[in-house]
C-alpha cells in the first residue's frame, strides 16, 4: 500500500487495516502542516518534528489518563469505605437463632 506523507510516497507493509494506516497517515500530514508555513516545502526535518510534537501530546495524554486514574480509583476506595462504614453500621451487633 501506498501512503502520501509531507508529500512523499511511502510504500508500507503492515497487518493494520488499510483504513486505520491511512488515518495516522492524515494525522501526520496535519502534524506537519502545523509545523510548516501554508504554501511552503516541507524540509527533511520536518518528519522529525511532526514526530517530537506527536511524541509529546502522546505523553501529556498519558498523564492526563494516568491522573484520571489516580482520581478515580481514589474515589472508588472512598464510595467503598463509606459503603462499608454504612453496612457496619446497620449489621445487627449479633444473630441468634
Amino acid at each position: 500500500m501506498q501512503l502520501q506523507i509531507a508529500g512523499q510516497s511511502y510504500r508500507v507493509v503492515s497487518s493494520a487495516p488499510e483504513a486505520e494506516l491511512h488515518r495516522l497517515a492524515d494525522t501526520v500530514n496535519a502534524k506537519i502542516a502545523e509545523v510548516v508555513p501554508r504554501g511552503r516545502s516541507a524540509p527533511p526535518q520536518v518528519m522529525l518534528l511532526a514526530a517530537m510534537a506527536l511524541a509529546h501530546e502522546l505523553e501529556a495524554e498519558r498523564g492526563r489518563r494516568e491522573a484520571l486514574e489516580r482520581r478515580s480509583r481514589d474515589i472508588l476506595r472512598r464510595v467503598l469505605l463509606r459503603i462499608d462504614s454504612a453496612l457496619e453500621d446497620g449489621a445487627p451487633d449479633s444473630v441468634e437463632g
